[in-house]
């Protein structure tokens, strides 16, 4: 019995799934590997050992100044830009100084027409004073002679200094940058009529970044200056400094509810770092007495439908690791975390920031390329 031949239309029908499915083969190979994102890791410990906190902060420069004009004016130019690296004694912005450049050329006027006046009442003074030792003018010739050339010098003294104010009022005009920095913020526009004071550009400067956190104030109390904080940038690949407290806040100020804290980062730091970038700090603090419960930071635990849980990293050798779901049990909260009643061991590290994003089995790199 022959086989029925098919028709050319149905025969190619047949072969376009194969077709599609070796383009399909020859693309797989053109797929990119996934890319292995850093997640933020913390120990869980018990109340016997120390507990680390996270704080979310921002760095900026270690001064941080508000630049204004002296005078007030119509703003002609403002010549920087945000992110934009000045020396020392560069010029920021710009007043347009015709006003007082017509004061300045007014005054030296005023200054010229007392210094003739000086000239000819010192002239008088000596004509009467010689009238007066020959016996040719009075006593009271001689003292209105010299009274009138005292009163013009002291008119061409008043108008000198009239004139230095007015020449430093145009030196105003110009606002320079007091020292070498970023600029963080622009906040006048050209064209802007501006008083004195009014802030115009805001200057980081300083060798040395830090970053101001929030410390709530159940834990200021076990803040001290010259504590060691660990700063973590998310921007820069997750990159992490040693730095150490600088300051600590005694008030929480107006329409806060966490006390400031300044962190300073190490000199090295500002090689990469830049102001305005956000960071993540972590505070170690002792462990409260007799508290022996397991213990992890309230963001390291996630809920579903399948019930709460915490994922935690088993580190390699290479600096990554495998992200394991656990479910826990838990129990209250402190100062110190949320207490792990069942689903977590000992010195195990939990994910506590891309809890939302984790999976199970998920491949990770751990901060600071610990194994």
């Amino acid at each position: 019995m022959s086989t029925p031949t098919l028709p050319p239309r149905v025969r190619a029908w047949r072969t376009l799934p194969l077709l599609v499915l070796l383009v399909a083969c020859g693309e797989v190979e053109d797929v990119p590997e996934p890319i292995v994102r850093p997640v933020r890791l913390v120990v869980a410990s018990t109340g016997d050992g120390a507990a680390a906190r996270s704080f979310s902060g921002m760095a900026q420069a270690g001064e941080s100044s508000r630049l204004s004009f002296r005078v007030a004016g119509r703003i002609s130019s403002v010549e920087v830009n945000v992110g934009d690296r000045v020396e020392e004694g560069q010029l920021v912005a710009r007043l347009d100084d015709a006003d007082y450049d017509l004061q300045v050329r007014e005054a030296r006027a005023n200054a010229a027409s007392a210094r003739a006046t000086l000239r000819n009442a010192q002239a008088q003074y000596r004509r009467i004073r010689e009238l007066y030792e020959n016996n040719n003018a009075s006593r009271s010739d001689l003292d209105n002679a010299r009274a009138q050339s005292d009163g013009a010098q002291m008119q061409l003294a008043s108008a000198g200094q009239r004139v230095q104010l007015l020449e430093r009022q145009v030196a105003y005009t110009r606002l320079e940058a007091p020292a070498a920095g970023v600029i963080s913020s622009v906040d006048a526009e050209d064209n802007e009529n501006v008083q004195a004071g009014t802030p115009i550009v805001t200057l980081q400067s300083g060798s040395q970044l830090q970053v101001d956190i929030g410390v709530p104030e159940s834990l200021i109390q076990r803040v001290s200056r010259g504590n060691a904080a660990r700063v973590t940038f998310e921007a820069l690949g997750g990159a992490t400094f040693e730095g150490s407290v600088f300051e600590v806040g005694v008030s929480t100020g107006q329409n806060r509810a966490a006390y400031p804290v300044t962190v300073r980062l190490p000199e090295d730091a500002s090689e990469n770092v830049r102001p305005g970038m956000a960071a993540e700090v972590e505070l170690t603090f002792e462990a409260e007495e007799g508290d022996p419960t397991l213990r992890l930071p309230s963001s390291a635990v996630g809920e579903d439908r399948q019930g709460r849980f915490v994922f935690v990293v088993e580190s390699a050798e290479d600096g990554f690791g495998t992200v394991r779901r656990r479910g826990v049990t838990l129990g209250e909260l402190n100062s110190q975390g949320i207490a792990i009643l069942e689903g977590v061991e000992d010195g195990e590290r939990g994910v506590t920031a891309g809890v939302a994003r984790s999976t199970d089995g998920l491949r990770v790199r751990v901060p600071g390329g610990a194994g």
